[in-house]
C-alpha cells in the first residue's frame, strides 16, 4: 500500500487508519484518495464515514509553519495535497441485518402484500449511522417476519419511501419483491402517469401572498453544512406543490403563520423543508430550516407559544397517501389527521385570529 497506514485503536474501540497522502492518487478529492489507501473500505463505507465526522486531515506545513492540529473533515469532496495526514476512525462492525423490535405501530390498513402505518413522531425509519436500533424497520421486521421484502437491501427492507425521524404521518412499506417492485416504480414516477399522490399538512411562518403556487427549485446537498440540503443550481429536479388552507394572526391582528397542504411531484430529501423555507415560509420549530425565525414566536399569544414550545419538531404531517394496488390494481386511498401535537398547535393558533 502507498502511503502509510497504522492501524490500532481508540478508546472508544474505534479502528483507526493513518493515512499520508503520495500525490499521485489520481484524485485531490478526499473520498478518491481514502479509496485509494483503503481497499477493504467499499466507497459508500468511506463516504459515510466522511459524512459521520470520522475522518480528520492534518495538512503538510513547511518548516518555517507551525503545525495545525488536525481538523474533522465531512465533505467528500475535500481537497488533500501530498503529505497530507488523514486519520479515519471506523467504529466496530455491527450485525448487517437488523433484529425484530417490539415497537408499537399505528397500521392504518395491512394485506399480504403491503402495510400501511400512522407513523409517531421521533421514530427513524431505517437503521444508519447513530440509530442502529429502535426504527421501523426493526418494527416491521418484528411484525411482518421472514415475509418483509429484502429487494431494498438488508438495511432497509421493505421500505419504498421514509419520512423524517420527526414527521409524522402516513407510510407505505412492501411485505414481498413483487410489491416493492411495483411500489418503488410508483413512488419513482411520482404520479405523472399514475394515480400515487402523497400530500402533507405544514404549519408556517408568515402568509405566503396568494392562495396556492408551486415551488420548482433544484435541491442538492449543502455546500457547507453536509448534513443540510439546500436550493442549488445543477441539483436534482425538486418540485412542490402548495394551497393555503388557513391563516393564523398573532397578537397585533396580523398574520404570522398558515397551514398549508402540500404535494410532493419529486422526493427529494428533505423537500418540503427546502423548499418552503427557501420560499421564506419555513416551517415552524423547524431548527434546521428555520432557525432564523425564532423571534417570530414573539408574535404569538401565550397559548400558541406555549404550544409550540411543547411540540418541539418541525411542523409537519403527511396526511394523505393514495397508491395503486400492486396485486390488484385497486386505487387505495388513505387520510390521516393531525396528531395530537399538531391538533393542539392549529387550535392554539386559531384562538388567536
Amino acid at each position: 500500500m502507498q502511503g502509510s497506514a497504522l492501524e490500532g485503536s481508540s478508546s472508544d474501540h474505534n479502528q483507526r487508519l493513518d493515512i499520508i497522502v503520495t500525490g499521485d492518487e489520481g484524485s485531490v478529492r478526499l473520498d478518491r484518495v481514502l479509496a485509494v489507501h483503503s481497499p477493504d473500505l467499499s466507497r459508500s463505507r468511506l463516504k459515510s464515514l466522511i459524512l459521520a465526522g470520522c475522518v480528520s486531515v492534518v495538512k503538510k506545513v513547511s518548516a518555517a509553519e507551525s503545525a495545525i492540529g488536525p481538523a474533522r473533515v465531512c465533505d467528500p469532496a475535500y481537497h488533500v495535497a501530498s503529505g497530507d495526514t488523514i486519520t479515519i476512525l471506523v467504529p466496530p462492525a455491527i450485525s448487517a441485518k437488523p433484529k425484530g423490535e417490539a415497537i408499537a405501530l399505528d397500521i392504518i390498513y395491512e394485506d399480504n402484500d403491503l402495510i400501511v402505518i400512522n407513523k409517531q413522531k421521533g421514530l427513524v425509519v431505517h437503521p444508519g449511522a447513530g440509530h442502529q436500533a429502535g426504527t421501523l424497520v426493526n418494527a416491521l421486521i418484528a411484525h411482518c417476519g421472514e415475509s418483509l421484502s429484502g429487494i431494498g437491501g438488508v438495511c432497509r427492507p421493505g421500505i419504498v419511501h421514509r419520512l423524517d425521524k420527526d414527521t409524522t404521518g402516513l407510510m407505505v412499506a412492501a411485505k414481498n419483491d413483487a410489491a416493492h417492485k411495483s411500489l418503488s416504480a410508483q413512488f419513482a414516477d411520482h404520479g405523472r402517469t399514475g394515480a400515487m399522490r402523497r400530500g402533507y399538512l405544514a404549519f408556517v411562518w408568515g402568509l405566503p401572498n396568494r392562495p396556492h403556487g408551486t415551488v420548482d427549485a433544484p435541491i442538492d446537498r449543502h455546500p457547507y453544512a453536509r448534513e443540510k440540503m439546500a436550493v442549488r443550481a445543477g441539483g436534482r429536479e425538486a418540485i412542490t406543490h402548495w394551497e393555503v388552507l388557513q391563516a393564523f394572526n398573532g397578537r397585533d391582528g396580523k398574520p404570522v403563520a398558515a397551514l398549508l397542504a402540500c404535494q410532493l411531484a419529486t422526493g427529494r430529501t428533505h423537500q418540503i423543508r427546502v423548499h418552503l423555507a427557501d420560499a421564506g415560509h419555513p416551517l415552524m420549530c423547524d431548527g434546521v430550516y428555520g432557525s432564523h425565525f425564532k423571534t417570530k414566536a414573539n408574535h404569538l399569544g401565550p397559548r400558541a407559544s406555549a404550544a409550540l414550545t411543547t411540540l418541539g419538531r418541525q411542523a409537519l404531517h403527511a396526511y394523505l397517501l393514495v397508491i395503486e394496488h400492486p396485486r390488484t390494481g385497486e386505487i387505495l386511498r388513505w387520510e390521516a389527521g393531525l396528531p395530537e401535537d399538531l391538533f393542539l398547535l392549529r387550535s392554539a393558533l386559531a384562538a388567536a385570529e
